[in-house]
Protein backbone atom coordinates (compact mmCIF):
# COMPACT_ATOMS: atom_id res chain seq x y z
CA UNK A 1 0.00 0.00 0.00
CA UNK A 2 1.38 3.57 -0.47
CA UNK A 3 2.52 5.18 2.04
CA UNK A 4 0.64 8.10 1.74
CA UNK A 5 -2.71 5.64 1.10
CA UNK A 6 -1.44 4.17 4.85
CA UNK A 7 -1.08 7.82 6.20
CA UNK A 8 -4.71 8.18 5.40
CA UNK A 9 -5.98 4.89 6.79
CA UNK A 10 -4.31 5.27 10.03
CA UNK A 11 -5.50 9.00 10.68
CA UNK A 12 -8.81 7.76 9.54
CA UNK A 13 -8.53 5.30 12.24
CA UNK A 14 -7.18 7.34 14.76
CA UNK A 15 -10.09 9.76 14.56
CA UNK A 16 -12.88 7.43 14.53
CA UNK A 17 -11.50 5.76 17.39
CA UNK A 18 -11.49 9.19 19.06
CA UNK A 19 -15.10 10.17 18.15
CA UNK A 20 -16.31 6.92 19.57
CA UNK A 21 -14.62 7.16 22.53
CA UNK A 22 -16.21 11.13 22.94
CA UNK A 23 -19.32 9.89 21.88
CA UNK A 24 -19.13 7.04 24.91
CA UNK A 25 -17.83 9.54 27.66
CA UNK A 26 -20.68 11.91 26.57
CA UNK A 27 -23.06 9.26 26.97
CA UNK A 28 -21.97 8.27 30.68
CA UNK A 29 -20.83 12.01 31.76
CA UNK A 30 -24.37 12.99 30.78
CA UNK A 31 -25.61 11.16 33.45
CA UNK A 32 -23.39 12.68 36.36
CA UNK A 33 -21.77 16.23 35.19
CA UNK A 34 -20.82 18.19 32.76
CA UNK A 35 -18.12 19.21 34.15
CA UNK A 36 -16.71 16.04 33.07
CA UNK A 37 -17.40 16.60 29.82
CA UNK A 38 -15.27 19.89 29.27
CA UNK A 39 -12.51 18.43 31.23
CA UNK A 40 -12.45 15.59 28.68
CA UNK A 41 -12.54 17.92 25.60
CA UNK A 42 -9.83 20.29 27.03
CA UNK A 43 -7.58 17.28 28.05
CA UNK A 44 -8.07 15.71 24.39
CA UNK A 45 -8.04 18.68 21.93
CA UNK A 46 -6.71 21.63 23.48
CA UNK A 47 -2.74 20.43 24.10
CA UNK A 48 -2.79 18.90 20.63
CA UNK A 49 -3.71 22.78 19.44
CA UNK A 50 -1.16 23.71 21.39
CA UNK A 51 1.25 21.73 19.98
CA UNK A 52 0.38 22.47 16.50
CA UNK A 53 0.96 26.03 17.33
CA UNK A 54 4.09 25.66 18.69
CA UNK A 55 6.22 23.10 16.14
CA UNK A 56 9.13 24.31 15.70
CA UNK A 57 10.25 25.02 11.51
CA UNK A 58 12.62 26.52 10.15
CA UNK A 59 12.12 29.33 6.49
CA UNK A 60 13.61 30.59 3.92
CA UNK A 61 11.71 34.37 4.77
CA UNK A 62 13.73 36.98 4.44
CA UNK A 63 12.43 40.50 4.74
CA UNK A 64 13.76 44.31 4.74
CA UNK A 65 12.35 47.54 5.88
CA UNK A 66 12.65 50.55 2.77
CA UNK A 67 11.81 53.71 2.70
CA UNK A 68 12.05 55.66 5.79
CA UNK A 69 15.01 57.71 5.20
CA UNK A 70 14.78 59.35 1.69
CA UNK A 71 18.42 58.11 0.75
CA UNK A 72 16.83 57.55 -3.09
CA UNK A 73 17.27 53.33 -2.99
CA UNK A 74 14.78 51.55 -4.94
CA UNK A 75 13.53 47.78 -4.92
CA UNK A 76 15.70 47.47 -7.74
CA UNK A 77 18.92 48.47 -5.88
CA UNK A 78 18.03 45.44 -3.42
CA UNK A 79 19.75 41.86 -4.37
CA UNK A 80 16.71 39.49 -4.76
CA UNK A 81 17.45 35.77 -4.30
CA UNK A 82 14.85 33.94 -6.34
CA UNK A 83 14.81 30.99 -4.00
CA UNK A 84 13.77 32.52 -0.96
CA UNK A 85 10.58 34.39 -0.05
CA UNK A 86 11.52 38.19 0.03
CA UNK A 87 8.87 41.01 1.55
CA UNK A 88 9.91 44.11 1.68
CA UNK A 89 8.51 46.68 3.95
CA UNK A 90 7.59 50.16 3.24
CA UNK A 91 8.46 52.36 6.04
CA UNK A 92 5.84 53.83 7.11
CA UNK A 93 2.30 54.53 7.27
CA UNK A 94 1.43 57.26 9.97
CA UNK A 95 -1.85 58.27 10.96
CA UNK A 96 -0.72 62.04 11.19
CA UNK A 97 -1.38 65.02 8.72
CA UNK A 98 1.04 65.22 5.94
CA UNK A 99 3.94 67.15 7.60
CA UNK A 100 4.28 66.19 11.22
CA UNK A 101 3.09 64.23 14.60
CA UNK A 102 2.42 66.83 16.33
CA UNK A 103 -1.83 66.45 15.74
CA UNK A 104 -2.48 63.07 15.03
CA UNK A 105 -5.23 61.75 12.87
CA UNK A 106 -7.07 59.22 14.73
CA UNK A 107 -6.36 56.45 12.47
CA UNK A 108 -6.36 58.17 9.36
CA UNK A 109 -3.09 57.11 7.53
CA UNK A 110 -0.95 59.05 5.37
CA UNK A 111 2.34 57.63 3.19
CA UNK A 112 5.79 58.45 4.86
CA UNK A 113 7.84 56.51 2.73
CA UNK A 114 10.12 57.77 -0.04
CA UNK A 115 7.15 57.59 -2.77
CA UNK A 116 8.89 58.96 -5.51
CA UNK A 117 11.25 55.94 -5.60
CA UNK A 118 9.18 53.71 -4.14
CA UNK A 119 5.71 54.58 -6.51
CA UNK A 120 2.45 52.48 -6.73
CA UNK A 121 4.29 51.38 -10.54
CA UNK A 122 7.38 50.40 -8.76
CA UNK A 123 5.84 47.80 -6.38
CA UNK A 124 4.01 46.46 -9.44
CA UNK A 125 6.97 46.16 -11.49
CA UNK A 126 9.07 44.16 -8.77
CA UNK A 127 6.67 41.42 -8.03
CA UNK A 128 5.57 41.42 -11.48
CA UNK A 129 9.82 40.82 -12.29
CA UNK A 130 9.96 38.58 -8.90
CA UNK A 131 7.59 36.24 -8.17
CA UNK A 132 8.81 35.32 -5.03
CA UNK A 133 8.55 38.98 -3.92
CA UNK A 134 5.35 40.35 -1.73
CA UNK A 135 5.26 43.90 -0.66
CA UNK A 136 3.61 45.29 3.05
CA UNK A 137 3.32 48.22 4.41
CA UNK A 138 4.34 49.27 8.31
CA UNK A 139 2.46 51.53 10.75
CA UNK A 140 4.43 53.42 13.49
CA UNK A 141 7.82 53.75 13.22
CA UNK A 142 9.22 56.24 15.52
CA UNK A 143 9.20 60.15 14.71
CA UNK A 144 8.38 62.19 11.85
CA UNK A 145 10.28 65.89 12.38
CA UNK A 146 10.33 66.65 15.64
CA UNK A 147 7.37 64.52 16.95
CA UNK A 148 6.63 60.79 18.12
CA UNK A 149 4.76 58.54 15.51
CA UNK A 150 2.63 57.72 18.68
CA UNK A 151 -0.65 55.46 18.78
CA UNK A 152 -2.81 58.27 20.11
CA UNK A 153 -6.86 57.25 18.94
CA UNK A 154 -9.84 59.19 20.35
CA UNK A 155 -11.77 55.36 20.56
CA UNK A 156 -11.51 52.15 19.53
CA UNK A 157 -14.34 51.81 16.83
CA UNK A 158 -13.52 55.22 15.44
CA UNK A 159 -9.83 55.13 15.24
CA UNK A 160 -10.32 51.43 13.28
CA UNK A 161 -13.08 52.77 11.16
CA UNK A 162 -10.42 55.32 9.98
CA UNK A 163 -7.69 52.74 9.71
CA UNK A 164 -9.70 50.59 7.68
CA UNK A 165 -11.08 53.63 5.44
CA UNK A 166 -7.23 55.26 4.79
CA UNK A 167 -5.41 52.08 4.65
CA UNK A 168 -7.59 49.85 2.44
CA UNK A 169 -7.06 53.25 -0.16
CA UNK A 170 -3.26 52.99 0.49
CA UNK A 171 -2.70 48.95 -0.23
CA UNK A 172 -4.70 48.80 -2.87
CA UNK A 173 -3.39 51.92 -4.66
CA UNK A 174 0.22 50.30 -3.92
CA UNK A 175 -0.83 46.82 -5.09
CA UNK A 176 0.50 45.94 -1.07
CA UNK A 177 0.04 42.17 0.70
CA UNK A 178 0.60 42.61 4.01
CA UNK A 179 0.96 44.92 7.05
CA UNK A 180 3.59 45.65 9.94
CA UNK A 181 2.81 47.15 13.20
CA UNK A 182 6.00 49.19 14.54
CA UNK A 183 4.13 51.65 16.85
CA UNK A 184 7.19 52.61 19.26
CA UNK A 185 5.31 55.57 21.26
CA UNK A 186 2.05 54.90 23.35
CA UNK A 187 -0.53 57.59 24.52
CA UNK A 188 -3.14 54.80 25.32
CA UNK A 189 -3.18 51.32 27.82
CA UNK A 190 -2.26 48.23 26.49
CA UNK A 191 -5.82 46.53 25.85
CA UNK A 192 -6.78 49.59 23.94
CA UNK A 193 -3.76 49.49 21.58
CA UNK A 194 -4.91 45.67 21.90
CA UNK A 195 -8.20 45.89 20.59
CA UNK A 196 -7.63 48.56 17.97
CA UNK A 197 -4.48 46.59 16.23
CA UNK A 198 -6.54 43.05 16.95
CA UNK A 199 -9.55 44.18 15.22
CA UNK A 200 -7.75 45.68 11.94
CA UNK A 201 -5.88 43.28 11.36
CA UNK A 202 -8.84 40.90 11.71
CA UNK A 203 -11.23 42.93 9.46
CA UNK A 204 -8.34 43.38 6.62
CA UNK A 205 -7.81 39.38 7.08
CA UNK A 206 -11.42 38.56 6.69
CA UNK A 207 -12.17 40.71 3.68
CA UNK A 208 -8.82 39.56 2.07
CA UNK A 209 -7.21 42.66 1.82
CA UNK A 210 -3.80 41.65 3.76
CA UNK A 211 -2.39 37.79 3.84
CA UNK A 212 -0.29 38.38 6.58
CA UNK A 213 0.77 40.30 9.54
CA UNK A 214 3.52 40.79 11.54
CA UNK A 215 4.30 43.04 14.37
CA UNK A 216 7.79 45.29 15.89
CA UNK A 217 8.55 44.99 19.29
CA UNK A 218 11.28 46.30 21.18
CA UNK A 219 12.53 45.01 24.48
CA UNK A 220 11.17 47.99 26.62
CA UNK A 221 8.62 47.34 29.33
CA UNK A 222 5.73 49.88 27.87
CA UNK A 223 6.39 48.53 24.50
CA UNK A 224 5.93 45.03 25.31
CA UNK A 225 3.05 45.46 27.67
CA UNK A 226 1.35 46.48 24.24
CA UNK A 227 2.12 44.26 22.17
CA UNK A 228 1.99 41.62 24.80
CA UNK A 229 -1.42 42.58 25.61
CA UNK A 230 -1.88 42.45 21.37
CA UNK A 231 -0.15 38.94 21.34
CA UNK A 232 -2.55 37.67 24.37
CA UNK A 233 -5.49 38.17 23.18
CA UNK A 234 -4.83 38.33 18.93
CA UNK A 235 -1.67 36.09 18.33
CA UNK A 236 -3.66 33.66 16.19
CA UNK A 237 -3.48 36.68 13.49
CA UNK A 238 -0.02 37.50 13.77
CA UNK A 239 1.96 35.71 11.13
CA UNK A 240 5.76 37.06 12.56
CA UNK A 241 7.63 38.51 14.99
CA UNK A 242 10.07 41.07 13.81
CA UNK A 243 11.86 41.76 17.27
CA UNK A 244 13.79 45.08 16.50
CA UNK A 245 15.68 44.85 19.67
CA UNK A 246 18.29 42.15 18.34
CA UNK A 247 19.85 45.22 16.81
CA UNK A 248 19.47 47.37 19.30
CA UNK A 249 22.06 46.05 22.24
CA UNK A 250 25.48 46.47 22.53
CA UNK A 251 27.46 46.86 19.50
CA UNK A 252 29.74 43.47 20.74
CA UNK A 253 26.44 41.35 21.01
CA UNK A 254 27.77 37.97 20.82
CA UNK A 255 26.38 34.40 19.52
CA UNK A 256 26.15 33.04 22.81
CA UNK A 257 24.16 36.30 23.68
CA UNK A 258 22.30 36.60 21.01
CA UNK A 259 20.60 33.36 21.16
CA UNK A 260 19.56 34.17 24.71
CA UNK A 261 18.07 37.12 23.75
CA UNK A 262 16.44 35.00 21.15
CA UNK A 263 15.20 32.50 23.51
CA UNK A 264 14.21 34.97 25.57
CA UNK A 265 11.53 36.83 23.30
CA UNK A 266 10.06 33.43 21.86
CA UNK A 267 9.27 32.97 25.34
CA UNK A 268 7.27 36.16 25.37
CA UNK A 269 5.40 35.82 22.15
CA UNK A 270 5.00 31.47 22.98
CA UNK A 271 4.02 30.17 19.64
CA UNK A 272 5.21 32.93 17.58
CA UNK A 273 7.33 32.77 14.25
CA UNK A 274 10.17 35.23 16.16
CA UNK A 275 12.82 36.55 13.04
CA UNK A 276 16.27 37.05 13.81
CA UNK A 277 17.55 40.47 12.55
CA UNK A 278 20.49 42.72 12.33
CA UNK A 279 21.18 46.77 11.27
CA UNK A 280 23.28 46.93 8.30
CA UNK A 281 25.08 50.04 9.04
CA UNK A 282 26.53 48.09 11.76
CA UNK A 283 25.86 50.32 14.63
CA UNK A 284 24.30 47.37 17.44
CA UNK A 285 23.61 44.36 17.93
CA UNK A 286 25.39 41.35 15.96
CA UNK A 287 26.22 41.84 12.76
CA UNK A 288 27.39 39.65 10.03
CA UNK A 289 30.76 40.34 10.54
CA UNK A 290 30.46 39.01 14.30
CA UNK A 291 28.75 35.88 14.03
CA UNK A 292 25.26 36.73 12.97
CA UNK A 293 24.94 33.81 10.38
CA UNK A 294 26.72 31.98 13.16
CA UNK A 295 24.09 32.77 14.88
CA UNK A 296 21.49 31.70 12.39
CA UNK A 297 23.14 28.48 11.67
CA UNK A 298 22.96 27.74 15.17
CA UNK A 299 19.02 28.16 15.06
CA UNK A 300 18.73 26.26 12.17
CA UNK A 301 20.20 23.34 13.71
CA UNK A 302 17.19 24.10 16.60
CA UNK A 303 14.79 24.65 13.95
CA UNK A 304 14.02 28.01 15.01
CA UNK A 305 15.23 29.50 12.62
CA UNK A 306 11.43 31.07 10.86
CA UNK A 307 13.28 33.92 9.23
CA UNK A 308 15.41 36.77 8.90
CA UNK A 309 14.65 40.55 8.29
CA UNK A 310 16.99 43.65 8.28
CA UNK A 311 16.59 47.10 9.56
CA UNK A 312 16.97 48.91 6.60
CA UNK A 313 17.66 48.61 2.81
CA UNK A 314 17.98 52.74 2.97
CA UNK A 315 21.84 52.22 4.85
CA UNK A 316 22.89 48.99 2.94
Amino acid sequence: MPSNLCILHSNAYILTRVILQLQAYITAAMESSKLLIALFVVQVFFPCHMSIQAAPENSDLFREYIGAEFNNVKFTDVPIDSNVEFHFILSFAIDCDSTSCSSPTNGKFNVFWDSDNLSPSQVSSIKSTHSNVKVALSLGGDSVGDSYASFDPSSVDSWVSNALSSLIDIMQEYHLDGIDIDYEHFNADPDTFAECIGKLVKTLKNNGVISFASIAPFDDDDVQSHYKALWQSYGDLIDYVNFHQFYAYDQGTTVSQFISYFNTQSSNYNGGKVLASFISDGSGGLTPENGFFIACSRLKSETKLHGIFVWSADDS
